[in-house]
């Protein structure tokens, strides 16, 4: 839920203008801390809609820089408890109804969450954008666009990466992924920009496939803070189990 995952990440208020000239590598550090910083929770709903059927969940997130994220369904009733931890390059998912625990090989990663258009990773944020990405910065009239191309060690589907930034508020507006080919898979839309304990982020992200007509996740965040100080140990596979 990131991202969705994850999707989606370092605003310092979101709320000022910046007086020196913004670098491409800023942006992109900007975006790969939008949602967590050092810590956070959250409470999101995830919608997914295909042409011939719709769902809803509700899930908690926890998440502690880039290395620990915990993310539990609490509705509906039927997949309660199913959980995702992930801990540095390591995840697992946790089934309750056959009490459970699989370890998500890395080639999953960009696998399907929960049925989801969004990936495994997105979901997580397994690796770091800028750490990963070569990026090209063009400033036009009222935004900023960020091309991301892999360097020769990344692991990933994407040839490129747009995203496209409001120059006022150094949000994301929308980020367009693309095949080794060139040809456009993916857009993730960002809306509804509200103050999330005292940061202003987009309330609702939109992940549309561009391959399947008339399909997208929504994810709309519900409650977000960044005041917490998780321990490491909450990101535990004994915590993974756990159905609060």
């Amino acid at each position: 839920m990131k991202l969705f995952m994850s999707f989606l990440l370092l605003f310092f208020t979101g709320n000022f203008a910046i007086a020196e000239p913004i670098t491409a590598q800023e942006l992109v550090e900007r975006i790969d801390n939008l949602y967590r910083l050092d810590s956070s929770y959250a409470v999101v709903s995830m919608t997914i809609e295909t042409p011939e059927w719709q769902r809803s969940m509700t899930m908690e997130m926890w998440t502690k820089g880039q290395d620990y994220a915990l993310i539990r369904i609490t509705s509906p009733a039927k997949e309660k408890g199913v959980s995702t931890l992930k801990r540095g390059k390591e995840m697992w998912n946790y089934f309750p109804k056959i009490d459970k625990e699989i370890k998500v090989p890395p080639s999953m990663m960009m696998g399907s969450w929960m049925g989801s258009d969004f990936t495994n990773d997105d979901l997580v944020r397994e690796i770091s954008l800028m750490e990963e990405y070569f990026v090209e910065l063009q400033i036009h009239e009222s935004t900023y666009l960020l091309t991301l191309k892999p360097k020769a060690q990344t692991i990933t589907v994407w040839g490129e990466i747009r995203i496209e930034i409001d120059q006022e508020n150094l949000l994301p507006i929308r980020e367009v992924y693309f095949d080794e080919d060139g040809t456009a898979m993916r857009e993730m839309r960002f809306h509804q920009v509200t103050n999330f304990d005292g940061r202003l982020l987009p309330k609702i992200m939109e992940l549309i496939p561009l391959n399947k007509k008339n399909q997208k996740t929504t994810l709309i965040y519900n409650e977000l803070r960044f005041s917490e100080d998780w321990s490491d140990n909450l990101f535990s596979l004994r915590n993974l189990k756990r159905v609060r």
